[in-house]
């Protein structure tokens, strides 16, 4: 069983080997998951990442659902109410046009931050 805290900095802190993620980071996989995946569930969607990391991914419901939440109230993903396989009621997010525009900003955002990073670990200054 994997423990999990959020620190002061955003960060969602796993108590085994698992990845860590920034709150903005969080914030571009899902904006990505969306667009390329089509409206998913907030189970669904953590599920299919999970599959999809290379590393250990847990998203537990104190790290997906907020984002969702604040994602929705920037109006970069917009969700609806609908019955899914199972017939439960479940809320479909999907990306809207504003969403797609501020992934393509965010998404510019984290190449040049890796970018930077990478050089720093490599020692090119």
């Amino acid at each position: 069983m994997a423990l999990s805290a959020t620190t002061s900095l955003g960060w969602v802190v796993e108590m085994t080997e698992r990845v860590e993620l920034l709150q903005g980071t969080l914030d571009l996989i899902v904006l990505r998951a969306l667009a390329t995946m089509g409206p998913q569930h907030a189970y669904g969607l953590a599920s299919r990442l999970e599959q999809v990391a290379e590393h250990p991914l847990m998203l537990n419901q104190g790290t997906l659902y907020p984002a969702l939440v604040r994602l929705e109230q920037k109006g970069w993903i917009k969700g609806t109410w609908q019955r899914t396989e199972s017939n439960r009621e479940a809320k479909y997010y999907a990306i809207t046009k504003t969403g797609t525009r501020a992934l393509d900003k965010q998404a510019e955002r984290w190449r040049r931050l890796a970018g930077l990073v990478d050089k720093l670990l490599l020692g090119e200054t």
